[in-house]
């Protein structure tokens, strides 16, 4: 089968097409055919092998799993023996996390994974999606920052995949909510439901007077030190960009702060909490108009070239690669 490889870290250049053999489901997986695959600033990130502390993770020296990407939508071509939950001809989506291998026409995943059948109402462009952005939003929003209904929160970087959830998620949720960007998707974010918008390029939100109970930074531009008095008393600033800076702030806030930095990794999470969160945003996006923002999309043997165009940094919501034309 087709997928790409990335044997080293580095720039986009070390992704390659290559042909390798197609999985063999083991007794509890299931083998889904991708359609469509996300790329995303964490594949990104994870293919540069920074920050270093992942490597832990992912691998030390090089990649542990080679084939790249995470987040998938498709249909089961085949499964194993143990297999209940799926059958041959399932339209699915879901995540690998650490197990990468979605940036290929095929990829193997348990079936007590983060996997489940794709609503009707969803095209398998916006499914791929949705493991990425919106499922980490979910955990920032409800599990790290416990938002409440009423409370004002801040969300930088507010126009990309993260952040495009979070407005929507946040507002549902009850939120006044401001979003930060620039000045080209000012527009985006206040068809999303953003109460309020910022500027980045003409306005630093941390030199104003407003102060917030949350701030959401999706793409890590700041910090706990930066925000500080720009959150209320007992507020939080969340990101779940690590750096060393916001281990050390962590742990600080914990002790003596009556403010607090927090951090997760939502793919580390165990697969029961990520499925019981992916499942909540299901029913949120039931129950109200979310809409799912796709910037651009690439067929797989051009990857390489999403991710350079992510690198870039300026990204509207989500960027995904087609796998398979006839979906």
């Amino acid at each position: 089968m087709k997928a790409i490889v990335a044997t080293k870290y580095g720039g986009p250049e070390v992704l390659k097409v290559q042909e390798i053999e197609k999985p063999a489901p083991q007794p509890n997986d299931v083998l889904v055919k991708v359609f469509v695959a996300s790329v995303t600033r964490a594949d990104t990130m994870m293919r540069t092998g920074k920050p270093y502390i992942g490597r832990l993770i992912v691998g030390l020296t090089k990649p542990k799993h080679p084939v790249t990407g995470t987040g998938f939508a498709g249909v089961v071509s085949q499964i194993g023996e143990n297999v209940t939950k799926f059958k041959v001809g399932d339209k699915v989506f879901g995540e690998t996390t650490t197990g990468f291998g979605t940036n290929a026409e095929y990829v193997a995943v348990k079936e007590d994974g983060v996997i489940t059948r794709k609503p009707d109402q969803l095209t398998y462009k916006e499914a791929a999606t949705l493991s990425d952005g919106p499922l980490t939003s979910m955990n920032f929003l409800r599990n790290v920052a416990r938002l409440l209904p009423g409370q004002k929160i801040l969300i930088n970087g507010a126009s990309g995949s993260l952040g495009t959830a979070a407005v929507q998620l946040a507002k549902y949720m009850g939120a006044e909510v401001t979003g930060v960007s620039s000045t080209a998707n000012l527009d985006l974010l206040k068809s999303l439901g953003a109460d309020h918008v910022i500027d980045y390029t003409k306005e630093d939100f941390t030199k104003a007077r407003s102060q917030y109970d949350i701030i959401y930074d999706t793409v890590g531009k700041s910090s706990f030190s930066k925000t500080n008095k720009s959150l209320k008393p007992g507020g939080a600033y969340i990101s779940p960009v690590l750096k060393a800076g916001t281990l050390f702030q962590m742990i600080k806030t914990s002790i003596v702060e009556s403010k607090n930095a927090k951090f997760s990794a939502t793919g580390i999470l165990k697969e029961t909490e990520l499925r019981a969160l992916l499942n909540e945003l299901l029913a949120i996006m039931e129950k109200s108009d979310f809409k799912t923002i796709i910037d651009r999309e690439y067929p797989l043997e051009q990857t390489a070239e999403a991710h350079g165009y992510i690198d870039k940094g300026h990204k509207k919501g989500n960027v995904i690669v087609t796998v398979d034309h006839l979906n």
